[in-house]
């Protein structure tokens, strides 16, 4: 897979820093060293300490990846809400772990996507998990179809420029409109799953506006709150809404009650918005809430 970008400027520039402007990282420049790719400049191959001129046409020729036998593909249907060269998204179902582990090998989103990539006879084979999700809960997944589109959407997610939406149903009544949460989280210790607020966790924020209240005065006070994620930690919207006493409604693992025959955390992932320098514009996604979810949402 090749890409080409041409360079403007009345200075001489360096091919490495014209490059690295692109989103290529010092990774991608080791694996095209030493795995058959190339760097091209007006069609010849060059060094990246190299300067261009104005014009000058640059070309990254990346080696393709070939298929992991440790992955088992699994031709399972995806529910594909947009795919091109560049990008996968999908709308997860809950129940289905996103990557490969100890409790999933075989049927994992990632297995799916693999499955997905050899029945299209994709180039690339390596599913790359841009943004991943708990097995319980629903919703838009990020997947990018080869290495480089990987490396510049994980710089947006360390700047938090990624736009990610979730509605959720904390238990009990929030009594304000609208909240933001920092609070650092970590692994509670000895526990491989489990996560929690403490001090030396890492910086944590979630922001909230909520949308509806149920059942003020009744045995199953709950409220639906549209959720912005600003970080990305493991478990952050269940351990947070646990950490202010509102733990989500069915959220077993994190004292939620078990209310309404929900057998898995009510929390979905609605909306997704980044920048694609593919086309030096936003994509936007939405997904519309699962069937249990709507039981919820749909109550009087």
């Amino acid at each position: 897979m090749q890409f080409t970008w041409t360079y403007s400027g009345t200075e001489q520039r360096k091919v490495r820093t014209f490059l690295q402007a692109h989103g290529v990282s010092h990774r991608m420049f080791s694996q095209m060293k030493h795995n058959g790719g190339a760097i091209l400049k007006n069609g010849q191959a060059v060094y990246t300490s190299d300067y261009l001129d104005d014009g000058d046409e640059v070309t990254i020729i990346m080696p393709t990846e070939k298929s992991n036998d440790l992955v088992v593909p699994d031709y399972k249907p995806l529910d594909i809400i947009f795919e091109n060269e560049h990008w996968l998204v999908v709308d997860k179902p809950y129940g289905v772990t996103t990557v490969p582990g100890h409790a999933d090998r075989l049927h994992t989103l990632v297995n799916q996507v693999k499955g997905h990539l050899e029945e299209i006879n994709a180039e690339d084979l390596v599913p790359h998990v841009v943004t991943r999700l708990d097995r319980d809960t629903s919703g838009i997944v990020l997947l990018a179809k080869h290495r480089f589109a990987h490396a510049v959407l994980d710089q947006q997610l360390q700047e938090h420029t990624v736009e990610k939406f979730y509605l959720a149903y904390p238990s009990g009544i929030l009594p304000e409109d609208h909240g933001d949460i920092n609070a650092p989280i970590g692994r509670v210790e000895g526990d491989f799953i489990k996560r929690e607020v403490r001090d030396d966790g890492k910086d944590s924020r979630t922001e909230y506006w909520v949308e509806r209240r149920y059942d003020e005065n009744g045995e199953h006070p709950m409220t639906r709150v549209r959720v912005q994620l600003h970080t990305g930690r493991t478990h952050q919207i269940r351990v947070h809404f646990q950490n202010i006493g509102h733990p989500l409604v069915g959220d077993d693992l994190y004292g939620g009650p078990l209310w309404h025959g929900l057998s898995r955390q009510a929390l979905h992932a609605y909306h997704m918005k980044f920048y694609d320098p593919f086309i030096e514009d936003f994509r936007e996604f939405n997904t519309k809430l699962p069937e249990d979810l709507k039981g919820l949402r749909d109550l009087a």
